[in-house]
């Protein structure tokens, strides 16, 4: 019987370094998840443009090439360049409800996606935000 006690003693310190890399690694999820979110919306509140994108996508391209049209210049954060690019991502769907990109902020107001900017260029919404004078060319 002594011999079955020290069996499963020795197991102990395995037993507790599991629980300990799963309490970790638990932990620093919801601490990079709040870091993201706090990213997203110190992004979104310090800059009159920001954009939410992937360098290979074509509608974040589309996006981007609206704010090209009307000479403005937006922050881009490429979310596939960046390490933490997927927690930022979660953070985005958490605050505006969709995962996908672009997204588009113009001082603070959540514009939507790549139809939503295209559509608020053509019908004046975007440069009056912007506080520009809009020429409109076929993109």
């Amino acid at each position: 019987m002594a011999k079955s006690n020290s069996a499963s003693f020795s197991s102990i310190p395995i037993l507790l370094f599991v629980v300990s890399v799963t309490v970790l690694l638990y932990t620093s999820t919801f601490a990079e998840a709040g870091d993201s979110s706090s990213f997203v919306k110190k992004t979104i509140s310090s800059h009159s443009i920001a954009i939410f994108s992937k360098s290979y996508c074509p509608y974040c391209r589309k996006a981007k090439a609206v704010f090209k049209e009307l000479k403005q210049r937006p922050y881009v954060v490429e979310l596939d360049e960046r390490d933490d690019g997927w927690s930022i991502q979660d953070a985005l769907s958490e605050i505006v409800g969709r995962r996908t990109v672009p997204q588009v902020f113009i001082n603070g107001k959540h514009i939507g996606g790549s139809d939503d900017t295209v559509d608020a260029y053509e019908n004046g919404e975007l440069a009056k935000l912007l506080g520009v004078n809009a020429k409109k060319d076929d993109l």
